[in-house]
C-alpha cells in the first residue's frame, strides 16, 4: 500500500471580511470534510495546518505553528493569502500575533512565509489586487500579493483566484490540479495569473441575455427584459464561468436573478 503525502497548507487572514473562507466551506462536490479529511487526490492529503477562522486554537501556540512550518517545512508548503495586504505605515493596520511583545504585521508573514512556500494561492479579489480597499484614498496603502511579492524581488510561484467572494469550485479545484499534476505553467495561466480553466471565458460570452445585446434591446431598469449592460453590468469584461456553473449548487447566479454581473 502505497503511503499517503501530506501537503502542509497555511491559510493566512488579512484584511478580509473572511467571505472567502465562508464561501470555500461552503464547497458541495467535494464537501469541506472530504477536502480536510480524505485524499483529496489520490495519495495526496491536505494537511490544513493553520486558518484562523476554523481553527480552535489562538495565541502563541499557532503562531508558534506558522513559525514552525515556515522553518521545518520550507519549500513544501502551499501558502494560501486571503485579503489584501496593508502595507502603509510598515503595516500597523493589519497584525498577526506577536514576536517578543512587538505585533507582526500580516504584510511581514505574507514576505516570510511567501518566500519559503512552495507556492501561493492568492485567494480573493482582495488579496489578488487589493479589491475595494485598495481604492483611492487607500489610507492604509491595500495592496494584492503580486503587488508585494514585486517590491520585494518574490519569485514564488503565485496563482490568483479572485472574486468577491470566489466560487469554491475556483479553489477547489486549482488546489487539486496543483496536487494532481504539479504546479500550472504559463500557458495555464492569463495575464493576470487566474487559472484559464475558471476565468478564460467572458461571462458575455454564454449569458443568457446575449441575444438582447446582439439585437440592440437594453432594459433600461431592473425587472425588464433585455441586456443589463446599460444597468451596469460588467460582463462583457468579466472573465469566469458563472454562466455554466452557477452559484450554490448551481442554484442560480447574478444574471439569473435580475442582476447585472459586478465583476467581483
Amino acid at each position: 500500500m502505497s503511503q499517503v503525502r501530506e501537503v502542509p497548507v497555511l491559510w493566512i487572514q488579512g484584511g478580509t471580511c473572511s467571505g472567502c473562507s465562508v464561501s470555500v466551506l461552503n464547497t458541495v462536490a467535494p464537501s469541506i470534510k472530504n477536502v480536510l479529511i480524505d485524499e483529496v487526490v489520490p495519495g495526496r492529503h491536505i494537511n490544513l495546518r493553520f486558518q484562523a477562522t476554523v481553527m480552535a486554537g489562538s495565541g502563541e501556540v499557532v503562531i508558534k505553528v506558522l513559525e514552525d512550518t515556515m522553518k521545518e517545512k520550507e519549500g513544501e508548503f502551499l501558502l494560501v493569502v486571503e485579503g489584501e495586504i496593508p502595507c502603509a505605515e510598515k503595516g500597523v493596520y493589519c497584525l498577526l500575533g506577536e514576536r517578543g511583545e512587538e505585533g507582526i504585521s500580516f504584510r511581514e508573514w505574507v514576505i516570510e512565509l511567501g518566500k519559503r512556500a512552495q507556492a501561493v494561492i492568492a485567494l480573493g479579489t482582495c488579496a489578488c489586487f487589493g479589491g475595494i480597499p485598495a481604492g483611492r484614498p487607500n489610507p492604509t496603502g491595500a495592496k494584492g500579493v503580486r503587488e508585494v511579492f514585486r517590491e520585494e524581488g518574490i519569485k514564488t510561484p503565485l496563482i490568483n483566484v479572485p472574486g468577491c467572494p470566489p466560487h469554491p469550485d475556483w479553489f477547489i479545484g486549482t488546489l487539486s490540479k496543483v496536487l494532481l499534476f504539479g504546479l500550472p505553467g504559463s500557458e495555464d495561466l492569463d495575464e493576470h495569473l487566474r487559472p484559464r480553466d475558471f476565468y478564460g471565458t467572458l461571462i458575455h460570452e454564454n449569458c443568457p441575455r446575449r441575444a438582447y445585446f446582439d439585437e440592440g434591446k437594453f432594459a433600461e431598469k431592473f425587472g425588464e427584459p433585455g441586456c443589463l449592460y446599460l444597468l451596469g453590468c460588467k460582463g462583457p469584461i468579466t472573465h469566469a464561468d458563472c454562466p455554466l456553473r452557477k452559484w450554490n449548487n448551481g442554484v442560480n447566479w447574478c444574471i439569473d436573478a435580475g442582476m447585472g454581473c459586478q465583476g467581483c
